[in-house]
């Protein structure tokens, strides 16, 4: 039987986008297998931000995996997080990897990588990794299945 979800706010109810990422408020919930080793993966393919020196909008696919310790993100409460970026300005580099500490920071997983893969800017796609922790023996880490950009080549 799974833990409790105590103490969760976000879910079951409206809830409005958070005005910036600051703001926006994670849960996480109970994990309820923390005894065995598995992947989690969350895929934003429609990750907006703004750049902070011209306000235009930025676009990125953003593929986050991880082993959860005792804890799970609540889905929701992740989506809004996500979401309060889209009025938020700051560069491909500083966006990716706020994301994965933040999600590293409440989570406590045994492993944590972000893959942000960023539309070009300026003619130029900037791809932006980070991660923590080490992955578990036996662990199946799929490919985050997000192909190069190409343009017209």
């Amino acid at each position: 039987m799974g833990r409790k979800t105590s103490g969760i706010t976000l879910l079951g109810g409206a809830a409005a986008i958070p005005e910036t990422p600051d703001k926006a408020l994670l849960e996480r919930v109970a994990n309820p297998h923390p005894d065995t080793a598995y992947v989690a993966r969350f895929a934003a393919p429609e990750f907006t931000s703004l750049c902070p020196v011209t306000g235009q909008p930025d676009f990125a696919h953003l593929v986050i995996d991880y082993v959860p310790g005792d804890w799970l993100v609540e889905s929701k409460s992740l989506k809004l997080y996500l979401a309060s970026f889209r009025n938020h300005g700051a560069f491909h580099e500083d966006c990716t990897v706020a994301i994965g500490k933040r999600l590293a920071t409440l989570l406590e997983p045994q492993f944590l990588r972000i893959g942000g893969y960023w539309y070009p800017r300026g003619g130029i796609p900037i791809d932006v990794f980070w991660q923590t922790g080490k992955l578990p023996k036996d662990v199946w880490l799929p490919d985050q299945g997000v192909p190069p950009y190409r343009g017209r080549g």
